[in-house]
């Protein structure tokens, strides 16, 4: 018997059987909380390095978009990872599926190894680039220095992760965040402050707590028991492993892409923003954290959907799949807009707190008003580029992703702003939500009537042997 086919799927088979509703809350319950785990986890080192002083603060912040290019190259091969593993689940081809995880873990690791090999030596010249003045090297060398080396073992539990939710699992994604993060909240202090025979390394001591966090979180899924049997390189071959890195990338290369595109756009709208004044930068900066906050259900929920649409897929249940997705949208439409009306009963207290002058206020009280209100549509377009990428349609997320930041949203701010002003702004960011939830709608109730598409895997002769073997 092949090492696959010794691995228990029953646990699977309620992605398939179970009732959706029941289902999908209990599923995404684990992941919400991971999430908010991971708010702990930045938050926490932004907390003690700042105790260090501002240049170092200001050094772990010039690091931000090369630490988030790689975990959106993670995410984009998680996303691959889950929707290959989740549709041969959901067709019954049980046999490929642990060639399939082992190469998935397998590749995030070379990839990882690589980032540390081309990233070590360019610290100076990228981060140049990016803008970073002679004062503040040091303190980037110190950190990214250290980060590289673990670009390896911050790659890894993403995938890792990724297979236990394509079988279903959320349980456990959710308590390795919640685990890394309460691991580098305890490390922060004791790396970058010393205690006793430990010395104080400063900021390398925070990419060594989030290195060490991470490194944790891989070593324990490695003893995950379901993990453990899925696994295997015994059969290991060049051929098979090409064909597997193929069809993850068809997906996970795109989505990787994708994820990029916010940072950029998000930077393009703080350009806009910044024309108005540090006032109505300082309140956008307060908003965009409040609507990150209000879109933690959504984006869970965008996690756990995923591999129910991929095993139903596979399993050629579409009609399950059509009640899925459209259950999801006409929940997040009412959810946020509850949210909405939370915030406008909050948004006194949150301006009181967070302005510190009375024209922060007054543009934070116009964001809080306007912005928030097209979070339910955001829900919609957020939905259905996971549902695109579970359906293994990447091409077709990436174009709602690209047509929704960069043909409205960034486009209509810019207008908005020219025309009204601030005001004009926010209301741009809100149309362009509006208007892409109802084309993400339209957009994708014709792929989910046309069914899976006919993916036919090219398995060769080897390949078969490896598993039967």
């Amino acid at each position: 018997m092949s090492r696959s086919n010794a691995v228990d799927y029953s646990s699977s088979r309620a992605l398939l059987d179970a009732p959706l509703t029941p289902l999908l809350i209990r599923k995404t319950l684990p992941v919400i909380g991971g999430m908010l785990a991971m708010m702990t986890f930045n938050l926490a080192d932004a907390y003690f390095v700042s105790r260090l002083g501002t240049q170092p603060l200001a050094a772990v912040a010039f690091t931000f978009p090369v630490v988030f290019a790689v975990i959106s190259t993670s995410v984009g091969m998680a996303i691959g990872t889950s929707a290959v593993i989740a549709r041969l689940l959901g067709s019954g081809d049980s046999s490929l599926i642990a060639r399939r995880a082992t190469d998935a873990v397998l590749l995030s690791l070379i990839v990882g190894l690589l980032i540390t090999l081309a990233g070590l030596p360019s610290v100076e010249a990228l981060f140049t680039l990016l803008g970073a003045d002679q004062a503040l090297m040091p303190y980037i060398h110190q950190y990214m220095g250290v980060w590289y080396w673990g670009a390896a073992l911050i790659m890894a539990p993403r995938v890792l992760n990724s297979i236990l939710r394509a079988h279903g699992n959320t349980v456990m994604a959710g308590v390795g965040m919640a685990g890394a993060a309460l691991l580098n909240i305890i490390l922060d202090p004791l790396l970058i402050f010393g205690l006793g025979p430990i010395p104080a390394m400063g900021v390398s001591g925070a990419a060594l707590a989030t290195v060490i966090s991470w490194g944790a979180v891989t070593l324990g899924l490695c003893f995950h028991p379901q993990l453990r049997r899925l696994i295997a390189l015994k059969g290991l071959a060049l051929s098979v492993l090409l064909d597997s890195w193929q069809k993850l990338g068809k997906i996970a290369l795109p989505a990787a892409i994708t994820s990029l595109f916010t940072p950029i756009a998000m930077a393009l709208l703080t350009r806009i923003v910044a024309s108005h004044g540090h006032d109505a930068v300082a309140a956008f900066g307060v908003g965009t954290r409040i609507d990150a906050i209000a879109q933690i259900v959504v984006l869970a929920l965008s996690m756990t959907l995923s591999p129910v649409v991929s095993q139903n897929v596979g399993a050629g249940a579409n009609e399950r799949v059509r009640r899925a997705v459209f259950g999801c949208f006409a929940f997040v439409l009412v959810w946020q807009l509850l949210i909405w009306g939370l915030l406008q009963v909050l948004a006194p207290w949150i301006t009181a707190s967070y302005a510190e002058t009375a024209t922060v206020e007054s543009v934070l009280r116009i964001f809080i008003w306007l912005v928030p209100l097209g979070l339910g549509a955001q829900g919609v377009i957020i939905l259905s580029v996971s549902s695109l990428n579970a359906m293994h349609r990447p091409r077709k997320a990436m174009l709602l992703s690209l047509i929704r930041l960069f043909v409205l949203y960034v486009p209509l701010s810019w207008l908005g702003g020219k025309l009204v002003g601030i005001e004009g702004i926010f209301g741009g960011m809100l149309a362009a939500n509006l208007i892409m939830g109802l084309v993400a709608w339209g957009y994708i109730r014709p792929v989910l009537r046309a069914g899976p598409r006919n993916d036919s895997p090219r398995v060769t002769q080897a390949l078969k042997k490896t598993t039967s073997s």
